[in-house]
């Protein structure tokens, strides 16, 4: 019996597999270098001109809908379909905390822990974003007071 070698058993097309994550990854490089919205058929072409590899229009819609359901992109629709973006780093990192936030643990908890792994300079910050935050939303009032 031959070795199928780096190739999945079973495939005839006798390409070698990507690596579990690379077509992900190679996908979100080519959003994050493209500066603007790109469609499925967008990504494709452009995998295509620097790997040199065809792969089907429904692999791509597949891919670029996992990173979309998994809140790495965003999309917008255009026309019968949509068009996607990277999503920021800070806003990715943000959405991660409200998620663990939102995943129905403790909230008291997980927000004590955080705060006590804080440095001093981070504390200073949040203390002034929450207070900036609480004078805005109440109009200068305590938000403490307002529930009361």
């Amino acid at each position: 019996m031959r070795d199928p070698g780096p190739q999945a058993a079973g495939d005839p097309s006798g390409q070698a597999r990507r690596a579990a994550g690379a077509l992900e990854s190679a996908i979100l490089a080519i959003l994050r270098n493209a500066g603007e919205p790109l469609s499925p058929g967008d990504v494709r072409r452009r995998l295509e001109a620097g790997q040199g590899a065809a792969l089907s229009y429904s692999t791509v819609v597949t891919i670029v809908s996992r990173l979309h359901a998994k809140g790495l992109l965003a999309r917008q629709r255009a026309g019968r379909g949509f068009t996607y973006t990277p999503v920021d780093e800070v806003s990715l990192a943000a959405g991660r905390m409200t998620q663990a936030l939102g995943n129905g643990t403790d909230h008291d908890a997980v927000l004590s822990r955080f705060a006590s792994g804080l440095s001093s300079r981070d504390a200073r910050l949040l203390r002034g974003l929450l207070a900036g935050q609480a004078g805005a939303a109440s109009g200068g009032r305590d938000r403490g007071e307002e529930r009361g």
